[in-house]
């Protein structure tokens, strides 16, 4: 038999009084809220931990921060500063290194440390705004690294020119910027730029050396070898020296002529500044014989003379001896002149000057000759007067001889004559007669020597029949003539005793 299900019918509702009326349909129940689902720490990742390094990387403790790291974030801040101000103000490569090593600590401590992190990883968010602020951190030193070599490598191809003037404008592109980022290389450039700048106050020195002034030649060339003591500076040095050297020979002889000889004295040592002495012996002696012959144009003859013997005595070789040496002569004959013509002047032909007690040389007087010379005649003009013109000059340069005459003497007796006079107290005087006895020194004018020295015996009339003497008593008491009296000699008489002083 089949069996087959059948459904149960469904009982039957109760009708009636008693009968309950059905329930209304009831909403549906919504089911219960689910409870949030809570994630668990997030490990992290390789690139979480690159991300965490990089934001160390910009030396500002980014990666720390991206940890929550505040404290280490704070310290690393504060070691970067500090060392950077240290690179940047000791500008050594021990410093770049110790910077160098204090940023890969960084690197390796962030990895480190995010590889460790327990709590929940920063999303990508902060983390790529962390890589960007150090990516333009590293971006900008690098870019100014760069740039600092750059203007460091011009710089020295300015230096290498002796070009110090491109130093210095290489040098004005440097800004506070480069200094952070590349100390040593700037540190490389103030110091060129210090050097050129020493080397342009050694150029005003020499500049003013060049009017005279030896102290500011030795402070230039102070300057100088100070700067030459620095490597690499051969060529900026010789630059400024080259310039200073093409100022000579100046326009003023005299002052070429201080420059020279300072340069000449200094004391040389090998290297550069020895060209100095080359150019000072090759301009000295154009200089020297000019500097002597401006000062023979101002009556300058003894400073002129001293050039002349200069340039003969540390220049013997050169072509403008023969010049310097007649020039010195003629700078002689006139120092020897002045000072002849100080010995006469002031004085009157009947006076003796100071030459006839200090006689001095000049050279370029004419020659003592055999037969009547001219002179210059002082003392007596009663006697030294009858000489005649042409026996008789007043310039030095036209004289041989000079002649000087003492007072009138009583010479050798010649005749002794009775006199009787009305008015003497007594009758009869005898009156001896004496030649005129006159002292005098010749001397040789161009030697200064002297040449004769004697009285002159110079003979006259005697015994005349009528005495004329002088007497200052009064009349009543005279008492007659002297016992004594020179004859009285003419014109000519006294010129021919006087020609014997000048005749050879």
């Amino acid at each position: 038999m089949d069996e087959r299900t059948h459904p149960v019918p469904p009982e039957p509702t109760p009708e009636g009084p008693s009968a309950q009326p059905p329930k209304p349909p009831q909403a549906p129940v919504p089911p219960p809220a689910q409870a949030p689902t809570v994630r668990g720490p997030r490990p992290s990742t390789p690139l979480d931990r690159l991300l965490i390094a990089l934001g160390n990387a910009s030396l500002l403790g980014l990666g720390y921060l991206l940890l929550a790291r505040r404290r280490l974030a704070l310290g690393a801040a504060a070691g970067s500063l500090v060392l950077v101000c240290l690179t940047a103000s000791v500008a050594r490569p021990w410093c770049e290194a110790l910077l160098l090593g204090w940023w890969a600590a960084g690197l390796a401590h962030g990895w480190w440390l995010a590889g460790r992190a327990t709590g929940r990883m920063p999303g990508r968010g902060p983390q790529l705004a962390a890589l960007g602020l150090s990516l333009v951190v590293l971006l900008g030193a690098g870019l100014l690294r760069y740039d600092a070599h750059r203007i460091d490598r011009s710089a020295n191809q300015a230096r290498e020119r002796g070009d110090c003037a491109g130093v210095l404008a290489a040098e004005e592109r440097v800004w506070s910027g480069h200094r952070l980022a590349d100390a040593p290389s700037t540190a490389r450039g103030d110091e060129l730029a210090d050097a050129c700048e020493e080397l342009g106050r050694a150029r005003t020195s020499l500049a003013k050396g060049l009017t005279g002034d030896t102290d500011a030649l030795d402070a230039g060339f102070r300057r100088l070898a100070s700067v030459l003591g620095e490597p690499g500076q051969d060529r900026t040095v010789e630059t400024v020296l080259d310039g200073f050297l093409d100022g000579l020979p100046t326009e003023e002889p005299c002052r070429t002529v201080t420059v020279t000889d300072w340069l000449r004295e200094r004391k040389q040592a090998r290297g550069p500044l020895d060209r100095s002495a080359g150019t000072a012996a090759r301009t000295a002696p154009a200089a020297l014989l000019g500097c002597g012959n401006a000062l023979m144009a101002d009556d300058h003859w003894k400073t002129a003379r001293e050039r002349y013997e200069q340039l003969l005595s540390q220049y013997p070789g050169d072509q403008r001896t023969g010049e310097a040496r007649e020039r010195s002569r003629k700078a002689t004959l006139a120092i020897e002149l002045a000072h002849v013509r100080s010995l006469l002047e002031g004085y009157s032909t009947d006076v003796q000057p100071t030459y006839c007690t200090r006689p001095a040389k000049y050279s370029g007087a004419p020659a003592y000759r055999k037969g009547a010379n001219r002179a210059l005649f002082y003392g007596n003009d009663e006697y030294t007067g009858r000489i005649a013109a042409k026996w008789r000059v007043e310039d030095p340069t036209k004289a041989a001889l000079v002649v000087c005459v003492d007072e009138e003497a009583e010479g050798t007796p010649v005749r002794t004559c009775p006199y009787e006079s009305k008015l003497a107290l007594s009758g009869s005087t005898d009156v001896t007669f004496h030649k005129i006895a006159v002292p005098a020194k010749v001397y040789e004018l161009r030697t200064g020597k002297l040449v004769a020295e004697r009285k002159l015996q110079i003979s006259g009339e005697s015994c005349p029949q009528v005495l004329k003497y002088e007497t200052f008593l009064p009349r009543p008491t005279d008492i007659g003539p002297p016992a004594d009296v020179n004859v009285k000699a003419s014109k000519a008489q006294v010129r021919s005793a006087m020609m014997t002083l000048i005749t050879r």
